[in-house]
């Protein structure tokens, strides 16, 4: 009897926590499920909305964000470069290319928790499209890096992991059938800071 008892509260301990490690490694994704990829971005179109799938639920219950409907916008998050490599803040990025058509966007740096990294003082945490210098194509080249650069420069300060986050306001890219076919800017590494 008592190696019955053991045996089932072994398995019930392993059940448990096995769930729960599941359940907390498919929150932690940033491409997990629901997820749509567009090179380095990562997005959740059906965020906000009923359509959402339970793990996009839940990770907006967790979080506790204010997420963008899909009449709103669309934000995508990317965790590597070009290259497939984790972006550091030792690093120094140029992101280029084209933003889809949107009334507004901005571009920030975050850590794990999806915290602002603020950079420099008096310098604006994030970078918005009204700002914006523009290539002659109407494209954008913006260097995200610890120390001055020219043009569109967004600072970053301290080190280890970091995410760009990319939100785009009123949009036709986050309807469902624009999404996996727009195109964002590519994310490029320079070089890194010893």
């Amino acid at each position: 009897m008592f190696k019955t008892t053991l045996l089932t509260a072994l398995a019930l301990a392993i059940a448990i926590c096995g769930g729960a490690s599941s359940v907390w490694y498919a929150l932690n994704l940033q491409d997990g499920v629901g997820a749509v990829s567009v090179g380095s971005w990562n997005a959740f179109p059906d965020i906000g909305t009923p359509a959402a799938d339970p793990y996009t639920k839940a990770r907006v219950a967790r979080d506790g964000v204010l997420v963008l409907g899909r009449a709103e916008g669309v934000t995508f998050i990317a965790e590597h470069d070009a290259d497939g490599e984790p972006l550091r803040r030792e690093c120094n990025y140029s992101v280029e290319g084209t933003v889809p058509p949107s009334r507004f966007w901005t571009l920030y740096a975050a850590d794990e928790t999806m915290t602002v990294i603020e950079g420099r003082e008096n310098r604006a945490p994030a970078l918005h499209s009204l700002e914006m210098l523009r290539q002659p194509d109407n494209s954008v080249a913006i260097a995200i890096a610890r120390h001055p650069a020219p043009g569109n420069w967004l600072a970053v300060a301290g080190s280890g992991k970091m995410f760009f986050v990319l939100t785009l306001y009123d949009t036709t890219s986050a309807s469902s059938t624009g999404i996996a076919d727009v195109e964002l800017p590519r994310i490029q590494k320079a070089d890194c800071n010893a």
